[in-house]
């Protein structure tokens, strides 16, 4: 077995805020927001996490959504994926998720 390099706290606390916004924990990532703030992380780069969490999070919900309504023989309109082969789009600012 070999060592591995840890990750930095940072990330892991990115990482963190992240997943937990994306997944509507009800903790909502305080403790990493307070964690990378008091690590000196702009706020401009802790504001694109959430930024893109976010929109992971609502693109997930909206392409639930779509499937339990095309499921239940609903007619609605498909969910936007603009060729990505990743399968999401970018944030309103622009900000890519992928």
């Amino acid at each position: 077995m070999t060592d591995q390099p840890q990750l930095h706290s940072n990330i892991v606390a990115m990482v963190s805020l992240a997943s937990g916004i994306a997944a509507n924990h009800p903790a909502m990532g305080q403790c990493q927001l307070e964690r990378l703030r008091h690590a000196g992380i702009p706020e401009h780069q802790i504001a694109a996490v959430i930024e893109i969490a976010r929109h992971i999070r609502d693109e997930a919900a909206e392409k639930l959504d779509f499937a339990f309504d095309e499921a239940a023989g609903g007619s609605v309109a498909a969910p936007v994926n603009d060729g990505e082969t990743c399968g999401c789009t970018p944030t309103k600012s622009g900000q890519s998720c992928c």
